[in-house]
């Protein structure tokens, strides 16, 4: 017995002994964790056993892989912007988190230990890496987060509080209170939107506005945000709200059953297009009194489940997120009644600085499109939520502004320009404002109002969609004189004007009123300057066989746009054409009426074909006969068309270009005195136009500015005829004219090229 305790005694030695002989490759194929081995870039080229069972796959499927391609999306992105770099740089990484891809897809977490080995010169020659299975270890560490999670969250319900006091206390204005109530009960329980209606009826009374009835309570959007108009639209319902009001007696949920499916299924519609079970109900109150209701909506799955409904309290909220929402609307109420006595307080104030902000406006508008368009900015929404005004025009009543103040309904007041004249007459109650000679003030509007002033069917549907609530038509007179009639709509969600609102109305109507008819006067004007210059410059040149003309005209930008440039194109007999311009000093009426009279003398001196040099003459003997009042410089010119012999005189005006050969000089011409000036005996140039060559002739307001002598500005000509290279009149003027003549001019241009055929 005892040979046989030794001889097993002996036997286990010999295995462990034989163990040990083996451990170096039995410890690396079967550890309790996984080797592998890497070129350095990545390749595997010694994977263990252990490494192949956590992945699924076979030592062959593994070889000649890269590390990088078993690791899960998030896993190479690091590998690649992390480990690899921090592997190359020092030469070893320790406990780095990755997820292994296994073969049936599954992730497996792991910790990564690696080291570079390299060789004598530095350069890296592999890479062995350790990989240990971390699943239990992530597990702690997620419960550990979740823990944490819980605790902040306790901890922001209370912050949430905090500032939820915090901002409201900082709120000055209905909408700051509902933004803050809005932005913090939605991040509160991290709902899918949020909405706040506010009870219209507890509004508190304007006591400057004429005494009314008060209106039955109902519902109106304050604010909102992450619903669909849509969604607004079905919580609002026909009913304004009221079933919000009925709900808001403690915080409720409103579950998306077969229940609500039944009793509102146009809602129960929306809640599922937005991906919402239901939406929680928060009651707004201060002191017991109902102000209002604030919506969250809560996305999530329904289970189908029964137990909650309209009648019951809701449990789709943990009891803190019911107390904390509990909390936040008696805070909001209490805010809300706040901000509405400090807005009432300072309407007045407001509204005095609005109309002084509207005079200087006002007062800066230069014309009548103008002036509507700063009362139109003004008034909407400012004042109103919609603003049509119709002015009479020479042609009758013509609607000249239609506007709503949010973008998004604008196309409903659009669709009302079809009953708008000039298509038909003044629509209601414009017509009758205006008629009367006074304002028009419809405190409500009810549908059996709206079908007695419209006109048919279509109309009032276009009427309904804009949801009136009250209407002003204030007339516009000025100067004993109707100039037209502005109407202000305010919506439902505004409310009713109130008789304050309509005092500022008829304030800021009567400074459209005054400064409309200065308006009209100086159009009037600047339209009697545009006829007068019209009917005083020449017809276009006319067609000359052998020569081609291009002429231009540009009035000044400042005071009435006529002045007392000219040009003048008359063929002569015997072949001969002559050509004219002209600067009249002075840049009004008076200078417009002296170039009609000096060009029309000078047509009646065309009679008689006299050379340039002697219709200088003629007029300056004849100036004292014809009572011109003003002096004038101009260049009058013969062209020859058989020969091109040039004939050109100069009363005291620039010098005429000549486009020749790729050339452009200033023809040598001896001005004498202007005209009206004594005279000093007119002296001519003679010279030839050959065949292609262009004559431009302009009056001084093209050369010459404020900010430079007339030398710099004729260069500047000179050089922008080179540059245009182009035997096209008409092409030449244009270019001229877009290097030289500014948008801002002081003074006429009148401007005339000739080209002599080839």
């Amino acid at each position: 017995m005892a040979t046989a305790d030794r001889r097993s005694g002996s036997d286990v030695r010999a295995q462990l002994d034989q163990l040990l002989e083996d451990d170096p490759a039995d410890l690396y194929e079967n550890a309790p964790c996984g080797y592998l081995s890497t070129l350095p870039d990545g390749t595997i080229v010694k994977v263990n056993r252990t490494f192949c069972a956590w992945t699924g796959r076979t030592a062959e499927q593994l070889l000649r892989t890269r590390l990088r391609d078993v690791l899960s999306v998030g896993g190479q992105v690091f590998h690649d912007t992390h480990l690899a770099p921090l592997l190359r740089m020092q030469g070893a990484v320790r406990e780095v988190a990755l997820d292994v891809v296994r073969v049936d897809g599954s992730l497996l977490p792991c910790l990564v230990n690696a080291v570079e080995l390299r060789d004598a010169d530095g350069a890296p020659v592999m890479v062995r890496a350790t990989l240990f299975e971390a699943t239990a270890r992530r597990r702690y560490e997620r419960e550990i987060l979740s823990a944490r999670r819980a605790a902040e969250e306790s901890e922001a319900r209370s912050r949430t509080v905090q500032q939820v006091v915090s901002e409201l206390a900082e709120a000055t204005t209905v909408d700051d209170v509902a933004a803050v109530v809005v932005r913090r009960g939605r991040r509160a329980v991290r709902a899918a939107g949020a909405a706040l209606w506010r009870v219209r009826g507890h509004m508190l009374a304007d006591h400057r506005a004429q005494p009314e009835p008060e209106p039955a309570p109902m519902l109106v959007l304050a604010h909102a945000e992450g619903f669909s108009a849509e969604l607004l639209h079905e919580l609002a319902d026909d009913r304004r709200g009221q079933w919000a009001l009925e709900l808001a007696e403690g915080v409720r949920v409103v579950r998306l059953d077969d229940g609500l499916r039944a009793r509102r299924p146009g809602l129960a519609a929306q809640l599922e297009v937005a991906g919402l079970h239901g939406v929680a109900v928060v009651p707004v109150s201060a002191d017991s009194r109902r102000l209002g209701a604030l919506v969250l909506g809560l996305d999530g799955q329904d289970d189908g489940s029964d137990l909650i409904t309209l009648e019951e309290p809701g449990a789709d909220l943990p009891a803190a997120d019911l107390a904390l929402l509990a909390t936040l609307g008696r805070q909001a109420g209490q805010a809300l009644e706040r901000a509405q006595l400090h807005e009432q307080t300072t309407r007045q104030a407001q509204r005095s600085a609005f109309l002084l902000d509207a005079a200087r406006l006002m007062a800066g508008a230069t014309g009548s499109r103008e002036t509507v368009e700063r009362f139109v900015d003004m008034a909407v929404p400012r004042l109103a939520d919609m603003c049509l005004v119709d002015l009479i025009t020479e042609h009758g009543a013509r609607r000249v502004a239609a506007r709503h103040g949010d973008p998004d309904r604008q196309h409903l007041v659009e669709d009302l320009l079809e009953w708008a004249p000039p298509v038909r007459d003044l629509p209601y109650p414009a017509r009758r404002a205006l008629a009367e000679g006074r304002t028009l003030w419809f405190r409500t509007v009810d549908d059996e109002w709206l079908r007695s002033v419209v006109r048919d069917d279509r109309e009032l549907t276009a009427v309904r969609r804009l949801e009136l609530a009250g209407i002003v038509s204030v007339p516009l007179m000025a100067e004993g004189r109707a100039l037209g009639v502005v109407t202000l709509n305010a919506d439902r969600r505004r409310g009713p004007f109130t008789a304050a609102d309509v005092e500022v109305i008829e304030q800021l109507a009567a400074q459209v009123s005054l400064v409309m008819a200065k308006a009209q006067r100086y159009e009037l004007e600047v339209r009697t300057s545009h006829t007068l210059q019209a009917t005083l410059l020449p017809p276009p040149p006319p067609d000359v066989p052998g020569i081609s003309v291009a002429v231009r005209y540009l009035a000044a930008t400042r005071g009435v746009e006529i002045g007392g440039d000219f040009y003048d194109v008359a063929p002569l007999a015997g072949g001969q054409v002559a050509i004219a311009v002209g600067d009249v000093v002075g840049h009004d009426i008076t200078a417009a009426a002296t170039m009609g009279q000096l060009r029309s003398v000078y047509r009646a001196l065309l009679v008689e074909s006299p050379a340039p040099s002697a219709v200088i003459d003629r007029l300056q003997a004849s100036w004292p006969l014809l009572g011109l009042q003003r002096m004038a410089t101009a260049l009058f010119a013969t062209i020859d068309l058989p020969s091109g012999r040039l004939r050109i005189a100069s009363a005291g005006h620039p010098p005429p270009l000549l486009l020749a050969g790729g050339r452009a000089e200033y023809l040598p011409v001896r001005p004498s005195r202007m005209l009206g000036a004594p005279p000093s005996g007119a002296r001519e140039w003679t010279g030839v136009l050959a065949p292609g060559a262009t004559l431009v002739l302009f009056t001084d307001g093209l050369v010459e500015s404020r900010s430079s002598d007339v030398d710099v500005g004729l260069a500047r000509l000179r050089a922008s005829a080179l540059r245009s290279a182009t035997a096209d009149p008409d092409q030449l003027c244009d270019r001229l004219l877009a290097d030289l003549a500014g948008t801002h001019r002081a003074d006429d241009i009148a401007l005339l090229a000739l080209t002599r055929a080839g």
